[in-house]
């Protein structure tokens, strides 16, 4: 039984979870061979266990759907955009920092679960190759730290990254992607010592954003809220991102719940991603069209505030926003893209209700600049 407010206790293997059927645990032992389980006592005290459909049991309990053979395992084909070990530049103005092959739970339809397969694969702990990358680069005002959880390290590890580059005058902007807030808020609460790191780092002219990951309402307990007032009291500034789940947050009022209590908080939605065609991931993905028409109608139950996110597709080629479905037609346009020339281009093709990435889409009607 986990107590409140201390630090959790991490967990590896499914066995250690008494909550779970030993007849459930022998259909799982293939799944966990090939996707690493991980998980904490907080998080594990909020799934329902006598609700076999609990969202939070299916964010991060592995399931055989898993072993489905669909999906790559680098389906945004990340490796094309990886200018050192362990940086990406994909968007001129934005770079991908790699720094953690490990995170408070394994999410199990996380886009990188390739890392967790061969820890250390893309990861950086030598970041002096992609520090004079950065440098030589001042196109770049953004760079993401990322992994793997950035948290997942000890604070003054992390200090040491953000010190770095805070001394390279264009980088206006330090972004951390986490899903600690969620995961385990007292990783935040527990540490005055991060809070410190943020007013430190975070200014009036360089901000320093928290990228948080709620996917369902559940997680928005009292702790993880008392982790995001702390971190917006420190000075960083949060938005949230999650993808658009089969089983999780695929209906349109427990998505409108997850935007408005978000905006509640003061954490801005920023994103709502179609579930990347990870290996894996089949039974966690919403056809593009029916995901289009939960989003908004999640959307009509929302202020202003709670309706600002994008639905994108994170694709290889650059972020793909879903802008319109009509009877014949779904409506596409390019927010961010690889090639610069790309961005706003408008794109509309034939509806295809079966399509859940955009390689689906093959009967285009229109494609044109902005």
């Amino acid at each position: 039984m986990y107590e409140d407010g201390k630090n959790p206790r991490y967990c590896k293997k499914l066995s250690l979870i008494s909550d779970i059927p030993e007849k459930e645990l022998a259909s799982l032992e293939n799944v966990e061979n090939k996707f690493a389980f991980r998980s904490n006592e907080y998080y594990l005290s909020l799934i329902d266990w006598d609700d076999p459909d609990d969202p939070i049991r299916r964010i991060v309990i592995p399931s055989p759907e898993e072993l489905e053979d669909w999906g790559r395992l680098d389906a945004s084909e990340e490796v094309d955009y990886t200018v050192a070990p362990g940086l990406q530049h994909k968007y001129d103005q934005t770079a991908v920092l790699l720094v953690s092959d490990q995170c408070g739970g394994f999410c199990r339809f996380c886009f990188r679960k390739r890392l967790f397969m061969e820890m250390g694969r893309e990861m950086i702990k030598d970041i002096s190759r992609d520090m004079e990358y950065i440098k030589k680069n001042p196109q770049i005002t953004n760079v993401l730290i990322t992994g793997g959880d950035p948290l997942f390290h000890s604070t003054k590890r992390l200090s040491r990254i953000i010190s770095e580059l805070r001394e390279i005058d264009h980088i206006r902007i330090i972004r951390i992607g986490s899903k600690i807030p969620a995961y385990n808020p007292y990783r935040i609460i527990n540490d005055p010592s991060l809070l410190e790191m943020i007013r430190t780092f975070s200014t009036e002219k360089k901000r320093m954003y928290v990228m948080t990951q709620f996917n369902h309402p559940k997680e928005l307990t009292g702790p993880a809220v008392e982790g995001l007032s702390l971190l917006q009291e420190a000075g960083a500034v949060l938005a949230n991102q999650t993808p658009l789940l089969r089983g999780i947050n695929d209906n349109p009022d427990t998505l409108a719940e997850l935007l408005r209590e978000l905006s509640f908080t003061g954490v801005a939605p920023y994103y709502i991603f179609q579930c990347r065609p990870t290996l894996g991931n089949h039974h966690f993905a919403v056809p593009v069209e029916e995901a289009y028409r939960i989003f908004e109608e999640a959307k009509k139950n929302c202020s202003g505030l709670a309706k600002r996110p994008h639905f994108v597709m994170s694709h290889k080629t650059g972020k793909i926003a879903v802008v319109g479905v009509d009877d014949e037609h779904t409506y596409f346009k390019y927010h961010q893209a690889a090639d610069y020339d790309n961005i706003g281009t408008f794109m509309a093709f034939r509806n295809n209700p079966d399509a859940l990435w955009f390689d689906d889409y093959r009967d285009p009607v229109k494609m044109a600049p902005v």
